[in-house]
């Protein structure tokens, strides 16, 4: 587990009170939403990517489709290098939701159309990202975050 300490971030996440209803800015659909639990780990996340390891905006994607096994799904985000190849897919859960080997699997279904060479889970207090190794069929968890690759 990675010890992110994702609150560092809260300061950089813009809220709003709406007809009695929070509401949280994403920066990157460039909209305000309803402020859940789990929209506010991937708030945090998304600072932690923009502040900390110099993500550029414009290679993230939030909620961004996909088909398996012709099934609609959403990636919670995903992250391009600058060719635009999909680098990182991320699955967040609210704070009350395990990081468990259940949210691995979720993950790696929604990895195997995009193949993407890191995987990463967080609840916003554990965090978990592995390297995904297909010619050997196996992956390696990570110690830290890799940096953005296009910087």
């Amino acid at each position: 587990m990675l010890d992110l300490d994702l609150t560092r971030f809260q300061d950089r996440v813009q809220i709003k009170m709406e007809q009695d209803k929070r509401l949280v800015f994403d920066p990157i659909r460039k909209k305000w939403l309803t402020l859940q639990p789990e929209e506010w780990v991937r708030q945090l996340f998304l600072q932690y990517l923009l502040a900390e390891k110099n993500y550029n905006t414009n290679r993230i994607r939030v909620e961004m489709g996909i088909k398996i096994n012709g099934l609609l799904r959403r990636c919670d985000i995903v992250v391009f290098d600058d060719q635009m190849n999909v680098f990182l897919l991320i699955e967040c859960k609210a704070p009350n939701v395990a990081v468990n080997p259940e949210v691995f699997h979720q993950l790696a279904m929604y990895n195997l159309p995009l193949q993407v060479p890191y995987l990463l889970m967080t609840n916003g207090l554990d965090t978990v990202i592995c390297a995904i190794h297909p010619d050997k069929q196996s992956y390696e968890m990570l110690d830290e975050v890799p940096f953005w690759p296009g910087r």
